[in-house]
């Protein structure tokens, strides 16, 4: 009840809609919005397998890159990313029985940005480690950081992947005057330490099944210089182990890992274990 008043109160700060000159979107994305939401359960595993199959696509908020920032709507290509924000969005809506496409806007739009709020390219939350703390803040997400097995290790961000990378970025090419402000940003994250799962327990099956739970969010977390973390997606538990429903790059849609995640976390040198974070949703 405290975390519904919470959000009611985050939700009366809001406009209650969002002007469709503000948003990109096809008719495909309100359609499948308003239809997935019917007699919907609050689970976020629910709202993922919805969108299994559908082709992995990256680059699908650049839409604009050039103009001004706009609130992009694709439910019918994903990259890991817009994967975890429309599932959680949807959820969201699901939670609180509100059903329609400007509902769903809200929160996607409440999700990406820096408090919610669209001011320009840099409030778009670019790095997940930034997205985790601004939606703690929120009282939508807590991230699990005991001290205890399985989170046997620290994470401590060294955050410059974007900066050092502007011509990798539509949006910082089209608009070097945002640089300064992401380096800014990175900064901000830089020396901030989180304690995660390291690829050697995620074989505790014991430990593991006690931390992490069935559609809770997986950050990989990656060795990659400047980079917090290198992939997300959702825990799926089989009789064989932990899985992770990902928009795959490797099989070029949304699926549930053939694999175990432990598997998957050995086929790529630079992971080095996964964050575990949980929605706020009542059960």
């Amino acid at each position: 009840m405290k975390r519904l008043v919470r959000l009611c109160i985050v939700l009366l700060m809001w406009p209650l809609t969002i002007s469709a000159q503000t948003i990109d979107y096809e008719t495909a994305d309100s359609l499948f919005v308003v239809d997935v939401l019917k007699n919907a359960q609050a689970e976020p595993l629910y709202f993922a397998r919805q969108l299994m199959g559908r082709p992995y696509v990256a680059h699908t908020l650049e839409v604009n890159a050039k103009g001004d920032e706009r609130l992009v709507v694709n439910t019918r290509e994903l990259d890991c990313t817009t994967l975890v924000e429309n599932v959680v969005a949807l959820t969201l809506c699901a939670q609180n029985n509100e059903r329609t496409f400007a509902d769903f806007t809200r929160y996607l739009k409440l999700l990406r940005y820096r408090q919610g709020i669209i001011d320009g390219y840099p409030s778009r939350l670019h790095y997940f480690s930034d997205w985790i703390d601004d939606k703690t803040s929120m009282q939508l997400v807590s991230e699990v950081q005991q001290t205890t097995a399985p989170f046997t290790a620290v994470q401590t961000l060294n955050i410059n992947y974007m900066s050092r990378r502007p011509q990798a970025y539509e949006a910082l090419k089209a608009h070097p005057e945002f640089i300064a402000t992401i380096a800014q940003q990175e900064k901000q994250l830089t020396g901030r330490q989180y304690r995660f799962i390291p690829k050697r327990e995620v074989k505790n099956m014991q430990a593991m099944r006690q931390a992490v739970h069935d559609g809770d969010i997986i950050a990989i977390t990656c060795s990659k210089p400047g980079l917090d973390i290198a992939h997300l997606g959702f825990a799926v538990w089989r009789a064989d182990g932990l899985h992770l429903l990902n928009a795959s790059s490797i099989h070029k849609k949304v699926v549930e890992e053939p694999m175990t995640l432990g598997q998957y976390l050995k086929k790529h040198a630079s992971h080095t274990g996964i964050r575990v974070i949980k929605l706020k949703v009542e059960r």
